[in-house]
């Protein structure tokens, strides 16, 4: 019987993962890129994968800018939810810009490698839009928990210019958040190997290749986690219980079920996001196995933008219309 050895490229995976090819730590030299593993298979794999990763790409910026330009021609959207989902739309498609053409390249064999700058720019750019993402989540959360518990006061609590400081900080509290985690990442030393197990530059996967002492960088990652997935995520539970407990005091079925939809699709995103999120980063260690890692980060970074303009789209009443009013137009 004749196998069919596991390739990356034009390089037999054998040979990218032997230490003894690169040499980097006996030579005493520093390395300046790196290789990007991806999914090694065979060329037809890494093509039925190239097309899958393309075609999610091509509707998750289709689909979240077309619910940017929905909110923006429909004034009866002109709302902090919306404005906070148009945000999200937004981040999204950064978020899967910048994973998914790398990773295509990747796996196409055209684009394997990654300069250390480059890789680190990459991880402090996807870890920002995750925090962002984060806090985000958590305000869209909050934004619903006034709507529902307040709705006599909900246009004062939460006025246009509450939403748009709310959204900034939520961009801004994301990049600073990261900010030092990079920082702390760029003084790293790489002496070899140079292959990253993954499909872009991963936190943990660059970890496991670092020769220097890393206990700085794994002590920041875990408290970046803390604050920024624990204690958003802290934010949307309790604003969750409050909804829930206003939503229960409501006499009729049909309210109930109407105060419920407002926020249904929210949380739908929420438990995806965080579920995954609380998987990866929530830890002390880089031991989890990068195999499981990047089949969650596929879900985190590519399948999740995707779903969310459809999640939106068909679980929200008042999108379904403008949706509706906007094709009857044509």
């Amino acid at each position: 019987m004749v196998h069919e050895e596991m390739s990356f490229g034009s390089l037999p995976l054998a040979e990218l993962m032997d230490l003894n090819t690169w040499g980097h730590t006996a030579s005493g030299t520093t390395v300046e890129e790196f290789i990007l593993l991806g999914f090694p298979g065979t060329w037809h794999s890494r093509v039925s994968l190239v097309v899958l990763f393309a075609l999610m790409y091509s509707l998750t910026v289709t689909g979240n800018a077309f619910i940017i330009a929905l909110v923006w021609m429909n004034r009866n959207l002109h709302t902090p939810m919306y404005f906070f989902l148009c945000n999200l739309s937004f981040l999204e498609i950064w978020y899967t810009t910048g994973v998914v053409p790398k990773a295509i390249g990747v796996m196409l064999g055209t684009s394997q490698t990654i300069s250390f700058s480059v890789c680190i720019l990459q991880l402090f750019f996807l870890l920002s839009l995750g925090s962002t993402e984060c806090f985000l989540l958590s305000v869209m959360a909050y934004d619903r928990f006034l709507a529902i518990c307040y709705p006599l006061r909900y246009s004062s609590l939460m006025n246009s210019v509450i939403s748009t400081r709310l959204a900034i900080s939520s961009w801004l509290g994301g990049f600073l958040a990261i900010s030092l985690l990079a920082f702390l990442t760029s003084r790293l030393t790489f002496c070899g190997p140079d292959v990253i197990n993954h499909f872009f530059c991963d936190i943990d996967a660059c970890l496991a290749l670092s020769c220097t002492d890393r206990w700085p960088v794994e002590l920041a990652t875990f408290l970046v986690s803390i604050i920024v997935v624990v204690a958003s995520c802290v934010v949307i539970l309790v604003s969750y219980i409050y909804i829930i407990y206003s939503i229960l005091r409501i006499q009729s079925a049909h309210g109930r079920k109407k105060a419920f939809s407002t926020c249904s699709a929210h949380l739908t995103v929420v438990t995806i996001w965080y579920g995954s999120n609380i998987f990866l980063y929530v830890k002390l260690s880089a031991q989890n196995s990068m195999d499981v890692k990047k089949i969650v980060n596929t879900l985190n970074t590519i399948v999740t933008p995707l779903l969310n303009p459809f999640i939106y789209t068909f679980r929200n009443k008042e999108v379904k219309q403008a949706l509706g009013r906007a094709f009857q137009k044509k």
